[in-house]
């Protein structure tokens, strides 16, 4: 099933990110803990990949596997890290020879030890030109990243939100937010894409906190600021996991709360292939709207519906 056939009758979708593991042993514990999850009904699930394509068919097959094996709508990655618009056009044609629908084409970040992204000879320089190639080829579902605080790269918001209508344009189905940790970023996020025209529907992107000193990394990779009210709780704690993940779950919780009673058209998940911290999460937003005993907010139109 394509991901863009769940949106008609779903005004708020669930998922969750994997990442491929490089051996056969750690990806069959991945599938375990995705196999904990399904209990939740995700909407769908997506597996990442890695740089220059070093777990590609890993996440082909886990694409595949989670699809055959768990009865799950499944998305994969493609980036342009390391690729001529040659290999890109094979893996397209594997992609579409095994069957998958759905599909996250980015750009890709530049690989470990470089500072800025240099497309491969003959490769692509924006994930609006893999989006292209992708739509000439097949009938994918295609989503793709926006970034509520700009990308790190890109020297102002407007000129970001250009690029990200860019993709659209190209024939981008859906909207995936990079991970933050203030709502207000995704809500300004969304009503500035709104009124650049952009109406593809945005998914915020969110990830638990289960480990201070790599959530404080990812931050600064991916240009996302942790809130100073955040900091304070998680400085004095930082070698304690018990009490990080406490505190993690406790912020994404809220974060989900405020999120879709906004108006949010759901949740994408970066799980770090750990299932705790998001069943968790899960459980306690299924609790709040029993006890709530209303029907979820349809997104209004300035969060990308």
């Amino acid at each position: 099933m394509k991901i863009r056939d769940l949106f008609r009758t779903h005004a708020q979708t669930f998922s969750f990110e994997f990442f491929p593991p490089k051996t056969q042993e750690d990806a069959d514990e991945l599938f375990v803990r995705a196999r904990e999850l399904k209990p939740l009904g995700p909407s769908f699930v997506s597996v990442t990949y890695g740089a220059g394509g070093s777990t590609r068919h890993n996440t082909i097959d886990l694409v595949c596997r989670f699809e055959r094996e768990l009865q799950l709508v499944a998305m994969a990655h493609l980036t342009c890290v390391g690729h001529s618009q040659a290999e890109l056009r094979a893996i397209l044609h594997e992609l579409k020879a095994r069957g998958i629908e759905n599909l996250m084409c980015l750009r890709g970040d530049p690989p470990r030890g470089q500072t800025h992204f240099v497309p491969a000879p003959d490769g692509f320089a924006h994930a609006a030109e893999l989006v292209t190639l992708a739509r000439s080829i097949g009938d994918f579902c295609i989503g793709v990243a926006g970034y509520p605080e700009t990308h790190p790269e890109c020297p102002d918001k407007q000129r970001d939100l250009e690029h990200l209508k860019a993709k659209v344009d190209c024939g981008a189905d859906f909207i995936t937010t990079q991970l933050f940790f203030d709502n207000r970023d995704y809500f300004d996020f969304c009503e500035r894409a709104w009124r650049i025209g952009i109406r593809q529907r945005i998914i915020p992107g969110i990830m638990p906190i289960t480990n201070y000193r790599q959530i404080v990394r990812f931050a600064q990779v991916c240009g996302a600021k942790i809130p100073a009210a955040l900091h304070r709780q998680l400085d004095p704690v930082a070698d304690d996991p018990a009490a990080v993940l406490e505190i993690g779950v406790e912020w994404a919780w809220r974060q989900c709360e405020e999120l879709l009673a906004g108006g949010a058209p759901g949740i994408h998940f970066y799980t770090m292939n750990r299932s705790l911290a998001t069943q968790r999460i899960f459980a306690q937003l299924r609790e709040s709207r029993v006890k709530a005993l209303l029907p979820p907010l349809a997104p209004s139109p300035s969060v990308g519906r």
